[in-house]
């Protein structure tokens, strides 16, 4: 990989930046905005242009206490979300009061060649003020040689229903694995195991 130099001393002396600089710029392509939905599909966008392709989803808020956020791709624009996916799931939490942490896999939320929708946000709180965060990134849809890898990181608050008035838990979720096929994926969609999508923001970049 070629290294771009820029020779001046003082960053206000830089009139202008070279063109190869933002390597890895995300490129912002979609927004949709939830409102009581059922679910959220992105049928255009993902194709060859970039290598890979990040969703950020803001203050997902569910309709349902205890459900969890999950996706799905498709080969068939969209006719069809059922492509087998083998995934691992884990997590740390922390409970507001202090009382409970901890840090382990969930094998309750992985799949091994599973069509089912891959669960991203576990088991979150439906509380007024509670709103879950977060990033899923899929790389190289578009191939038609290799199976389609993805990560997230979700920051969420987890549904307690163990008795403890005020025991939200602050839980980071990994959620990793791979789509199983070697057609293209040309469209996603998300929702929750349970009820709506309240409201949230999803947003879809292209990585440069």
């Amino acid at each position: 990989m070629a290294l771009t130099k820029i020779s001046n001393q003082s960053l206000s002396s830089i009139t202008s930046l070279p063109a190869t600089l933002p390597v890895g710029a995300l490129t912002l392509l979609s927004t949709q905005t939830a409102t009581s939905s059922a679910s959220i599909s992105f049928t255009s966008g993902l194709d060859s242009t970039y290598d890979s392709y990040v969703f950020k989803f803001i203050n997902i808020h569910p309709q349902t206490d205890d459900t969890s956020f999950s996706f799905q791709v498709s080969t068939d624009g969209g006719s069809n979300y059922n492509t087998t996916i083998t995934s691992s799931s884990s997590h740390a939490y922390h409970a507001e009061a202090d009382n409970d942490t901890n840090l382990r896999y969930w094998l309750d939320h992985d799949q091994a060649q599973g069509t089912s929708f891959q669960n991203l946000m576990l088991r979150v709180s439906n509380d007024d003020d509670y709103g879950h965060v977060g990033t899923l990134q899929i790389f190289n849809p578009s191939s038609t040689t290799f199976v389609k890898h993805f990560i997230s990181r979700l920051q969420t608050v987890y549904y307690y229903d163990g008795g403890i008035a005020n025991a939200g838990y602050s839980m980071d979720d990994y959620i990793a694995g791979y789509a199983n096929t070697t057609s293209a994926i040309n469209a996603v969609q998300f929702k929750m195991t349970s009820g709506n999508i309240d409201n949230g923001i999803i947003k879809l970049y292209g990585v440069g």
